[in-house]
């Protein structure tokens, strides 16, 4: 009977000794990921809260917290599982906890513990329009750092080559997706849940979805961070600002110009797109027919000359 417990354990194990003889993980993680690698699914807890337990102790010895210890931001914890530090936790950090609750209500102290390392970041996002949802609005459908990272456990550098962080620039686009393609959210606020696909239709959405690199996308225009509403006079989009933002890839670009990037779906009233779609339909259609009508005259030639020469040769 304790031969096999001991084989269970060590199954469960095998996993974590491989994740902590990684380079990049913290060799005082152990204590946690013991645990936290072996379980799985979810719990409520008393309070009524749900909890996910797992953690992949080879991701998170891969992503860029992998060589931080756990409690750097489980602030609550000490490395011996689940027991109370000796030290209070920073009141600016307890406060900001109070304020991002509603998105994580397991443990508020973990998220905010973010602003330890990302201060910065932080003050960029309580000052978009997504952070004054949550900071200002007390609503909980605004983004903060895990909406769009993934979890803190499992995040990869988004600049890497193949990157599979749903921040990637091949990723970003069906990220803020999420959100904007919701129909509640759209509703709630007033914007259109065609944003998207309308993005999608547009020179630079198609451009991007054949693979290209250079094209602009959602954090190109609108921001990474500081996401400002579009009637912000700051934001990126605003009037004469979309000068600015527009002549960074097309110099000399006027106000005419800028008039036709935008999400507005194509039609008579977003006319720049409207007529530039109709006009190279139009041209399409005379390249492929001309193309078409060369090749039935020089089929048309070919048998004419092949008649002509039997013709002449007297042959039937």
């Amino acid at each position: 009977m304790r031969t096999s417990k001991r084989v269970v354990w060590l199954a469960a194990l095998l996993p974590l000794g491989i994740a902590w003889l990684t380079p990049t993980a913290h060799a005082d993680n152990l204590s946690c990921l013991i645990c936290h690698n072996a379980l799985e699914g979810t719990f409520t807890a008393q309070d009524g809260k749900p909890a996910h337990l797992h953690v992949d102790g080879e991701k998170y010895a891969a992503s860029v917290h992998g060589d931080m210890e756990c409690t750097t931001c489980h602030l609550k914890f000490v490395d011996n599982p689940h027991g109370t530090p000796d030290e209070e936790v920073d009141e600016s950090i307890v406060k900001l906890s109070i304020a991002v609750a509603r998105k994580s209500p397991r443990d508020p102290i973990a998220l905010a513990a973010c602003v330890q390392c990302h201060d910065e970041i932080y003050e960029e996002v309580r000052e978009s329009v997504h952070g004054a949802n949550i900071f200002q609005k007390g609503e909980n459908d605004g983004p903060l750092c895990l909406d769009c990272h993934g979890s803190p456990h499992e995040i990869t550098p988004a600049e890497a080559a193949g990157s599979t962080s749903p921040v990637a620039y091949r990723h970003v686009v069906a990220t803020c997706g999420r959100c904007h393609e919701q129909k509640s959210i759209s509703l709630k606020y007033g914007f259109s849940t065609d944003i998207i696909s309308r993005y999608d239709e547009s020179f630079h959405g198609k451009k991007y979805l054949l693979g290209g690199t250079q094209s602009p996308v959602c954090t190109t225009c609108h921001g990474t961070h500081l996401v400002r509403s579009q009637h912000d006079p700051q934001a990126l989009v605003h009037g004469a600002n979309r000068l600015k933002l527009c002549g960074q890839c097309h110099p000399g670009a006027n106000e005419k110009f800028v008039a036709a990037i935008t999400h507005k779906p194509v039609g008579k009233d977003n006319p720049i797109p409207y007529y530039a779609e109709k006009t190279l339909i139009i041209l399409t259609f005379m390249v492929i027919s001309a193309c078409a009508l060369h090749v039935l005259l020089d089929i048309y030639a070919l048998i004419r000359t092949t008649l002509l020469v039997r013709k002449y040769r007297g042959k039937p």
